[in-house]
């Protein structure tokens, strides 16, 4: 049984990306056979070589929201940042929150934000950093988060958000509102990337699944048993799994852009190894050892040390092959994480 310590291995600071490759089908790409134990290098957009007329790709169109949000605490004035969780409450505004600095935010303190026209009261104590607040605004907030919000970047990117950052650090498919971490092996497909697939015969075939903060955490049980995943809400529409179940009656292969899409489809497996349509939350949790069902060959990004995307990509690929990507990885200068480069895993 593989422990937590496995998934355990050094990233130097400089490979860490801080911005996205431009334009954003450059990226580098790794491709990973698992059958022949090779690895090639080669540039994102070269991965339309590896489909056959009648693959599928499975990608995630859940669209990030600008979560983040910088705050005043009424009275003291103290800065508060607010990271939005999970809607609640449409009608009531209300959500699930984390804060930061926690200690100065208890129940019934206001949070003002935008020129004090927009404020939020904290009616709930969930964790040691999780708040649950009430929005004054009973409108659409989402219309007023991408004006008062910024992008939710992920800790390790050491900057501040900028607007740019609203087009970057999202896929050029997201559709359905709801994630605060993008899905970011998707990431590097470009609209020219797409239109050479549907030239080559494969079905792009969205799913959803609303990645919070807990993709990024890193697991802290030795015991991998141990460890529980966030809930995450999830949709698979009755085309596409009409689709992914035809792709595998004809013997096609099916693809799936990130680890998101992965738990969706795995999460939804029939007794004859298909697909089914259906919405609802998962906790899946992926590592190895792991019978796949579904999923074929993964696209996927450079992950941190320690998480369960790393598990899950160790759980396809095979463990000791995939630490010796990693390796080459980083003696090669690919670059790591959200913004980083992608691998193909076939």
């Amino acid at each position: 049984m593989m422990k937590l310590s496995d998934f355990k291995y050094p990233v130097p600071r400089n490979l860490i990306a801080k911005t996205p490759a431009q334009p954003r089908d450059h990226a580098k790409l790794m491709v990973l056979n698992r059958k022949e134990q090779t690895i090639e290098d080669k540039i994102f957009h070269e991965i339309s070589e590896y489909f056959q007329k009648g693959d599928v790709l499975v990608v995630n169109e859940t669209k990030v929201f600008p979560a983040r949000l910088l705050g005043r605490k009424e009275k003291t004035n103290a800065k508060i940042e607010v990271l939005l969780l999970r809607e609640l409450n449409h009608d009531e505004g209300i959500w699930d929150v984390v804060v930061e600095p926690a200690r100065k935010v208890r129940i019934g303190n206001k949070i003002y934000f935008d020129d004090e026209k927009i404020y939020a009261e904290v009616i709930d104590n969930t964790t040691s950093r999780g708040r649950t607040i009430k929005f004054n605004y009973k409108g659409d907030i989402y219309k007023i988060l991408d004006k008062i919000g910024q992008m939710p970047l992920p800790h390790y990117i050491k900057r501040e958000p900028t607007e740019k950052d609203k087009e970057d650090y999202q896929t050029i498919y997201a559709k359905i509102v709801g994630a605060v971490a993008a899905p970011t092996a998707g990431l590097h497909f470009s609209n020219r990337l797409f239109a050479k697939l549907e030239r080559k015969g494969v079905k792009v075939l969205p799913v959803v699944l609303h990645i919070g903060i807990g993709t990024f955490r890193t697991v802290d049980v030795e015991d991998l048993t141990k460890h529980r995943m966030d809930s995450e809400f999830y949709e698979v529409p009755f085309e596409s799994a009409k689709g992914i179940n035809q792709a595998i009656d004809s013997k096609r292969s099916v693809f799936a852009v990130g680890t998101s899409v992965v738990r969706v489809l795995e999460s939804n497996v029939t007794t004859d190894n298909h697909v089914k349509a259906g919405r609802g939350w998962t906790d899946k949790f992926i590592y190895p050892p792991y019978d796949f069902k579904i999923v074929d060959h993964l696209v996927t990004n450079f992950h941190l040390p320690e998480t369960t995307l790393i598990m899950l990509v160790s759980a396809f690929a095979g463990h000791e092959f995939m630490m010796r990507a990693y390796k080459k990885a980083i003696k090669e200068g690919y670059r790591f994480y959200s913004y980083g480069d992608g691998m193909l895993i076939l």
